[in-house]
């Protein structure tokens, strides 16, 4: 299979000040693990695109990208939109290149260049909402993809998995009302951002899991909750919103998930994807601070992805 790993140096630019976890080093973590394994030359290298504005109001309001654009600093000042979330005068660059990824990355495998693809970029986006920046995020990368997958391929179906260990609750809000997108999105809880485990219908299926989530029980909430939907759903196109912060090394959250883990999750959405999607997937990182065990893990999801 021809795997896509779609990335651009802007993205290691952003920064939120000394500490901060989402960082720089995450994609270097990534990238230096799939060096060491070999990884790196079996992969299709492509640079990604500034998303448009036009891409982006397909997902968020007009007001609300006004406001993100005129807060972009243009010198070395932090502005602060959240306690958790801040810009620097590359933070703009940054989140339009990681959602412009995403959408270079449904062109390609829809156009059949690739099979699959895995967007390596930083700031995360899941839980962007329509109207607000939140939890790192600034556009929602994904549900960028997801919509230009149907506004502009055509497409009458498009699924989400989110194994991130915080709920996609921006994916969420975006897509409440949009059938045409199914959001599957386990997550642990009660824990940051304190939502979803009250809401879930036929196209948004939320599966809240209490600290110290093992791996088997991870495996079996999945199989209980998420596979028979996205069997019965027959998605044309499969989007993963890629988060490795369920690791067991990862301190920022508390469920125990190793490197099999990922593996296994990722062969149950390719299997869906062989059967429904062409073999389509387009997978975008979201959360993971452990950064051995991010690379670690990436290198194990690309693993799958490479066949």
């Amino acid at each position: 299979m021809n795997t896509a790993f779609i990335s651009h140096p802007d993205c290691a630019r952003h920064e939120m000040g000394a500490g901060h976890p989402e960082c720089p080093a995450r994609l270097a973590a990534i990238s230096d693990q799939l060096i060491a394994s070999g990884l790196d030359v079996l992969l299709r290298q492509y640079e990604a695109p500034l998303a448009t504005r036009m891409q982006l109001n397909r997902v968020h309001d007009e007001q609300y990208l006004s406001s993100i654009f005129q807060l972009a600093p243009k010198d070395e000042e932090l502005i602060w939109i959240d306690p958790d979330t801040a810009m620097n005068r590359h933070t703009l660059s940054a989140a339009l290149r990681a959602a412009g990824a995403v959408v270079k990355a449904v062109d390609l495998v829809m156009e059949g260049e690739v099979s699959n693809a895995f967007c390596s970029v930083r700031p995360p986006g899941h839980h962007a909402e329509h109207d607000r920046a939140m939890g790192f995020c600034f556009f929602n990368n994904v549900a960028v993809g997801a919509a230009h997958a149907l506004d502009v391929w055509g497409l009458e179906r498009v699924a989400i998995v989110d194994f991130d260990v915080h709920h996609g609750n921006g994916t969420e809000d975006i897509f409440k009302d949009r059938p045409s997108v199914l959001l599957c999105s386990t997550f642990q809880h009660p824990f940051y951002p304190y939502s979803g485990a009250n809401h879930s219908n036929d196209h948004i299926i939320n599966v809240p899991l209490p600290a110290g989530t093992t791996g088997e029980e991870f495996r079996r909430a999945v199989q209980t909750h998420c596979l028979q939907p996205l069997e019965k759903f027959k998605p044309q196109l499969m989007l993963i919103s890629a988060g490795f912060d369920g690791h067991e090394e990862d301190t920022l959250a508390n469920f125990r998930l190793t490197e099999k883990d990922y593996t296994w999750v990722t062969e149950e959405v390719k299997t869906i994807a062989e059967a429904y999607s062409n073999g389509r997937i387009v997978s975008v990182l979201e959360g993971g601070y452990a950064l051995s065990a991010l690379g670690r893990s990436v290198a194990a999801h690309i693993k799958v992805l490479l066949g």
